[in-house]
Formats: structure tokens, sequence, C-alpha cells
């Protein structure tokens, strides 16, 4: 694991499961799932500021944003796949935790099947999109 704190609070917890055994199982699993959800948020909402930042500068520039084009009320391009990475991944922790929580594996696998099967279709989508530049 990459980040001390975090492995420090799973190693926390593993030891606390230990001493208390499997009454407070799941709000232990709860609680960690909350801290590592909200290093995911703290690190997601860094990248998106330092993108916006990033974008800015170049509006600020006289410039236009790379790769953000607007079909209708879609956002295509670069914008729109970080954009749909970034709600994946805020949403995957809460929802595997909730599916797991309640079906076990089998709710797991199905939350993560629709989550996959999401990103498949925009990206299929956005290839369906693009012109054909081979001809």
């Amino acid at each position: 694991m990459s980040d001390p704190e975090l492995a420090h609070d799973l190693d926390a917890a593993v030891q606390t499961r230990k001493e208390l055994g499997s009454t407070y199982e799941s709000e232990l699993i709860e609680s960690f799932l909350e801290k590592v959800e909200q290093r995911i948020d703290a690190t997601v909402d860094k990248r998106v500021r330092r993108q916006v930042a990033e974008q800015q500068m170049v509006v600020a520039r006289g410039g236009r944003p790379e790769g953000i084009r607007r079909s209708g009320s879609v956002l295509e391009g670069p914008a729109g796949a970080f954009a749909l990475a970034v709600v994946s991944l805020v949403l995957a922790v809460p929802l595997s935790a909730i599916a797991a929580a309640n079906l076990g594996l089998a709710g797991l696998v199905v939350c993560w099947g629709g989550i996959v099967g999401i990103n498949a279709c925009y990206t299929i989508g956005g290839s369906l999109r693009r012109p054909d530049h081979g001809d």
C-alpha cells in the first residue's frame, strides 16, 4: 500500500477485528471504507482542480480548452472521459460496499459489471461518433 496513513488505518482495523471478533466487523469495514472514500475524493478533487486551473490558463491566454466539444448535452473528448472516470471512481466505493454487504460476491460482480458496462458503452459510443480518417 503506497499510503502509510491508510496502511496504518487498515492495520488498526484488522487488529481491532481480531480483538473484538466478528461482532463489529461490518462497522469496522464501513469505517475503513469511509476513510478510503475520503482519500479518493480528496485525490480526485485535487486532480479536477488542477485540470480546471490548466484549462482556465488556456482560456485566459486566448485559446480553447483542448478536447472539449459539445454535441447536444454530451461532453466528448478527454474532458468527458475524465468526468466519467471521476464519477465512476467516486461512486464505485460506496456502491461496492453496499452490493457486497447485501449480496456478497454476486452483488460485487453485478456492481462492477455495471460500472464497466457504462464505461464501455461510453467508449464504444465515442468511437462510433468519430469520423473515420482512414479513407
